[in-house]
């Protein structure tokens, strides 16, 4: 069922082709080429943009065929038709760097029919390969925004939709491919610009990171440091979570990295199956909220919202350790509820021998850290210097490695070097996704730019709503989850943040709510990164349930409930935007907001799991929620109320026998 798991991920994240012969060294040189040109790129520094996408673009799609096989197709060799789509796929991409001086400069933004004929083939193509790689909900969403940007009395389609949905006049075909192929609005544009630069860089490091050893460096030290404590290996899956989520920003990947060793150890120490799959899903679905190395999404957000990438970080990482606190408390709670204990601390391995084993491995972390906020470098230049770092690590590291085990300097050298290759070629392989889905992403919002819908969407809203700002931001919540259920996470953001963010905040306003941006955008990132573990398409539950030898359904149901807490989290630092330590005006002030939300989400957990001091009765679990629910409402009256109903439970449990 492990093997399940993996080959789970291999297909998801890696494509799943293992072709023989010619083809396995075509994909392992597309993929090194890929990450060796990405490198070179950032280095230069003065390649066009445009250019520097159309050639990531490139790469994606030939890997999209080469690597990924269609529903039937064979793993073992790669077809003709699959070859000759890679090939298409490039040419539609290649041509805007072949014809560059043309398309800006001399047709000044006027299509030729050539540029149509290409855009189309790329279009068309782009959409085949995200149906494949990230599924097939993104390019049918995508595609009915193309026939959206069609109707209209000027469009070409032969009919108009109600007035209340046309907001545009409409477009021909030859219209619509300008906007999307022959300027930076559309596939081109600011995601997979975000793609092209920081986010392959942060990928790439974190494969280097995950080949070097770190991701078993970071689960030994949790096992080793909690594993004896009441339910430890489940207290050390959501700590190894946390520091695995830094190597990966994929909730499944991080499922099968930790949970192929801590569920075994859930399940020996007596937590069910269900339950040992759960904590896992949880805790890796969180991996994409914990800085410095977050998810795609956060990156794009940063651009969005016009922000250093390094203040995004700052702002993002209260909420990120009260999760993963949280989430502690809550499999404390079960611990305590099912009458667990540890494992014997003779069984755990070593700490110290562990630590020195791996303590290098913090060396890159903490100059990410230091060059992007101390020194302030750009988010692309401070990955490049950590990558080259990472590089000299790997390649000291075997020497030492072969110098202790007298194998000789040669062999360490050799060994390195491959590792170095794998790391480039999987930093590749696992980016081919995230293009796909920016570029297909970019069309939606292109199309939105184009046709304006999003200040129609706003009054459509308000209607629904009736202006109410709790049932837009439920409206928002469902939105992102169904999205979710078919979109990657990076794409699911990318819709909200262009159709349902703007429409947030201008009815935040007219409620006479003052929220920053940020806290909007948060918003649905946090609902995007939830919609990971929501059945019924949870393929982190998918991974954990194949580990666990559990229920699939059972494990996506209840790693769901535990991930209702990140919905709460999501809406305190909404209604009180200083968690996210913006407009703070005393340390003070800071410790009281976050001890409020902990104790808030404290609550909100010891009423899901039914347990506090002792197993709670139904009246016990509705005061719980409600403390938590007014733990939201950020003001002295409101964490009043809900301290008091807190420890009301709590002597209640206290004196009742």
């Amino acid at each position: 069922m492990e093997k399940d798991a993996s080959l789970l991920v291999e297909e998801t994240e890696l494509g799943g082709r293992r072709p023989k012969g010619a083809g396995r060294y075509v994909l392992f040189g597309l993929g090194v080429a890929w990450s060796l040109f990405q490198l070179w790129a950032t280095e230069l520094g003065t390649l066009d943009p445009m250019r520097l996408r159309a050639v990531h673009l490139a790469f994606a799609l030939a890997l999209a065929f080469l690597a990924y096989p269609g529903r039937r197709g064979p793993r073992e060799r790669i077809p003709l038709l699959d070859w000759g789509m890679a090939l298409l796929g490039v040419a539609g991409a290649l041509y805007v760097v072949w014809d560059y001086y043309g398309i800006t400069q001399l047709r000044g933004g006027i299509p030729s029919q050539r540029d149509v004929f290409m855009g189309t083939l790329t279009l068309g193509v782009l959409f085949l390969a995200a149906w494949r790689v990230v599924g097939p909900a993104l390019p049918i969403i995508a595609s009915v925004f193309v026939l959206y940007a069609l109707t209209g009395p000027k469009g070409l389609l032969p009919f108009t939709l109600p007035s209340w949905l046309q907001l545009h006049a409409g477009s021909q075909w030859g219209q619509l491919m300008g906007q999307l192929y022959t300027t930076a609005e559309g596939i081109w544009g600011v995601p997979l610009g975000v793609s092209a630069t920081f986010v392959f860089l942060f990928v790439l490091f974190g494969a280097l990171l995950e080949r070097a050893g770190a991701g078993h460096f970071f689960i030994q030290v949790a096992y080793a440091l909690l594993g004896h404590f009441r339910g430890g290996p489940a207290k050390a899956a959501v700590v190894a979570s946390a520091l695995t989520g830094v190597v990966s920003g994929s909730s499944v990947s991080n499922v099968v990295t930790t949970g192929t060793f801590t569920i075994p150890l859930m399940k020996r120490v007596g937590y069910p199956p269900e339950k040992a799959g759960a904590v896992e899903v949880a805790s890796s679905s969180n991996g994409q909220l914990m800085p410095p190395v977050m998810g795609a999404a956060a990156f794009i957000m940063a651009e969005f919202l016009g922000i250093p990438y390094s203040q995004l970080i700052l702002i993002a990482v209260i909420p990120a350790i009260l999760a993963y606190a949280t989430l502690f408390i809550t499999v404390h709670l079960e611990a305590l509820q099912l009458g667990l204990k540890g494992v014997p601390r003779s069984e755990l391995p070593p700490v110290g021998p562990i630590l020195r084993s791996g303590l290098h491995y913090l060396l890159p972390l903490v100059y990410l850290i230091y060059a992007l906020v101390a020194l302030r470098l750009t988010p692309e230049r401070a990955a490049l210097n950590t990558i080259f770092l990472m590089l000299v690590l790997i390649l000291v590291q075997e020497v030492w490695r072969a110098y202790r085990a007298g194998t000789g300097l040669g062999f360490g050298l050799l060994k390195g070097g491959r590792l170095i290759l794998e790391g480039l070629e999987a930093g590749a392989r696992g980016m081919v996704g995230i293009a796909l889905a920016t570029a297909s992403a970019g069309v939606i919002v292109g199309i939105v730019t184009m046709t304006g819908i999003g200040f129609g969407l706003t009054d459509i809203v308000e209607r629904l709503s009736g202006g109410n700002l709790i049932l837009v931001l439920i409206l928002a919540q469902l939105t992102s989850l169904l999205l979710g259920m078919g979109l990657p996470t990076t794409a699911n953001y990318i819709v909200m943040a262009s159709l349902v963010v703007p429409v947030v905040l201008q009815l935040a306003e007219k409620a006479g709510y003052a929220v920053p941006p940020v806290a909007a955008h948060m918003f649905v990132f946090y609902f995007g990164i939830m919609a990971d573990s929501t059945p019924p398409v949870a393929l982190a539950a998918y991974a954990a349930s194949a580990i666990a030898r559990s229920d699939f359904w059972k494990t996506a149901v209840q790693g769901f409930v535990y991930e209702l807490r990140t919905a709460l989290l999501a809406y305190m630092f909404f209604f009180s935007p200083k968690l996210l330590l913006l407009g703070v005006e005393s340390v003070a002030e800071g410790v009281w907001i976050v001890l409020s939300a902990l104790l808030g989400m404290t609550a909100f957990s010891a009423s899901l799991v039914g347990f506090l001091h002792k197993r709670t009765t139904l009246l016990e679990r509705a005061l719980l929620m409600a403390a938590a629910l007014t733990l939201v409402i950020p003001g002295l009256l409101t964490d009043a109320i809900g301290l008091a109903l807190f420890l009301l439970v709590y002597a209640m449990q206290r004196v009742r026998k």
